[in-house]
């Protein structure tokens, strides 16, 4: 399945109407129909966006579940699992994910100049 039906699929297990998914992603609902139909592609930003208006990954939508290693399959499951932790734990879990991610861009920076 490739990324225009998997959006569609996922849209209509939401119970979204591509209008309601256009508004909640702040883009023209032609754009998700294109999308869904397979004539364009969105952005980065806009894959973001959609990814959690969804309530999904980005890999979930552009990755075939085969073309998944097993190390996301593991992250998945782990991150289902915070879903049991209190607030604060939420919390402090999104901070650490936060903090690895800002030293990942950090270091993607300088990787990129000193290139």
């Amino acid at each position: 399945m490739d990324f225009a039906h998997r959006l569609a699929a996922v849209r209509k297990q939401r119970g979204l109407t591509q209008q309601a998914l256009a508004d909640t992603v702040g883009i023209h609902v032609t754009q998700i129909r294109r999308y869904e139909a397979g004539t364009s592609q969105p952005t980065l930003d806009v894959l973001r966006a959609l990814a959690v208006a969804l309530s999904v990954s980005t890999d979930a939508l552009v990755f075939n579940e085969d073309e998944r290693g097993p190390a996301d399959n593991q992250l998945r499951l782990r991150m289902e699992a915070l879903e049991s932790l209190d607030d604060d734990e939420k919390t402090t879990v999104i901070a650490m994910i936060e903090g690895a991610l800002l030293r990942h861009h950090a270091r993607q920076a300088l990787t990129g100049r000193a290139g």
